[in-house]
């Protein structure tokens, strides 16, 4: 399982050249151009793939012990321990 879900994220993590993005400043007269690397597909897009992979996994083990019923409730219990994990028990930090 592990193998699988590193075969599908590496693809994902990847950069590229065209991955950079051009902003255009104002400096006195003339205008100035930055080039800055654009954050990875994990980076913009953390809270949601974290909750994603906890509310499968919470599937995948429900599934396992109680069948059709035991998934619906393990979705359930997946997403909201890794919602609850997300946001309030470790909050993406800003650093600078």
């Amino acid at each position: 399982m592990m193998v699988a879900m590193m075969a599908v994220m590496v693809p994902l993590m990847s950069t590229s050249a065209d991955a950079q993005t051009r902003r255009y400043y104002r400096n006195g007269r003339a205008y100035t151009t930055r080039t800055y690397k654009r954050p990875s597909f994990y980076r913009r897009h953390r809270n949601l793939i974290n909750i994603a992979i906890g509310t499968g996994a919470g599937a995948l083990l429900g599934g396992l012990i109680g069948g059709k019923k035991g998934a619906l409730i393990g979705t359930a219990a997946g997403a909201g321990g890794s919602a609850l994990y997300t946001y309030k028990i470790r909050p993406k930090r800003v650093r600078y």
